[in-house]
């Protein structure tokens, strides 16, 4: 494989990862109607955004087609999701805000601490409690987005359910980080 071919966004993967950004407005937009099926609509659209993110890392695995842009625009694209379908689910008062403010502060101080590692050329790597903390926070946004009750599921219970798993693996994947990376920002001879 061609050092071009390894730079280059002009792949599936990275057009998948594209894909679930420019999705976002289509599931905010119904979603802050709080109307049931618009609210549905909202939750098919974010499933399937969110299972390109399965996909975009499988192909580009499989095909060997991981690239920088992906390596950065990846997460990316699953923050931008999942924070600003908390925002909308807190704008209509579906979740608690003390709750979102610890999800979305987390991401902004890995982020934070992903961008200072990389300006001394070190690279935090996506660990698997990281992977998990985005599954739970995609697995309980979903039945948030539907809240109703349908039959004798109470979607909006499953949801915070779901949400509370979701946070204690996102403060603690957060802790992780900064326990194994910190070190590395206070190492003065690790500067390029």
């Amino acid at each position: 494989m061609t050092q071009a071919t390894k730079t280059s966004i002009h792949n599936i993967p990275n057009y998948l990862t594209l894909l679930r950004i420019i999705s976002i407005p289509f599931i905010l937009i119904p979603l802050e109607s709080g109307k049931a099926n618009s609210c549905l609509l909202s939750a098919l659209i974010f499933s399937i955004a969110f299972f390109t993110d399965w996909l975009d890392g499988f192909i580009a695995r499989k095909k060997n087609l991981i690239t920088k842009f992906g390596k950065i625009f990846d997460p990316l694209a699953d923050k931008l999701l999942i924070g600003s379908s908390l925002i909308v689910l807190l704008d209509l008062d579906w979740v608690t805000a003390w709750m979102v403010i610890l999800l979305i502060g987390r991401e902004i101080a890995v982020t934070w601490l992903r961008s200072m590692l990389a300006a001394k050329g070190q690279i935090l790597a996506s660990s698997w409690w990281g992977k998990y903390k985005t599954f739970f926070q995609a697995l309980a946004v979903i039945p948030l987005m539907i809240h109703y009750r349908y039959g004798s599921i109470d979607f909006s219970f499953w949801g915070l359910i779901l949400l509370w798993i979701a946070l204690i693996l996102t403060i603690w994947s957060g802790l992780l980080y900064f326990f194994q990376y910190y070190p590395l920002l206070m190492d003065k001879g690790s500067t390029p």
